[in-house]
């Protein structure tokens, strides 16, 4: 899946973190869902987009 967390973060100027801070989970979670290496789950998803204030398809595509 691809996103467009890291871009959306830098935006901000926000490390990994605080971004990691904000949705209550790790910074490995954060550089793994940025990198492509791990897929948000759900509620992670939505709650990153309440965060950047964007729809979920605004952040996270559908590779196919």
């Amino acid at each position: 899946m691809k996103n467009r967390l890291k871009v959306l973060r830098a935006e901000r100027d926000w490390t990994q973190a605080q971004l990691a801070n904000a949705l209550e989970v790790s910074r490995q979670t954060v550089n793994a869902i940025e990198t492509g290496k791990f897929d948000p789950s759900l509620p992670l998803a939505f709650k990153a987009a309440r965060l950047f204030e964007l729809a979920i398809e605004d952040i996270f595509q559908d590779e196919a």
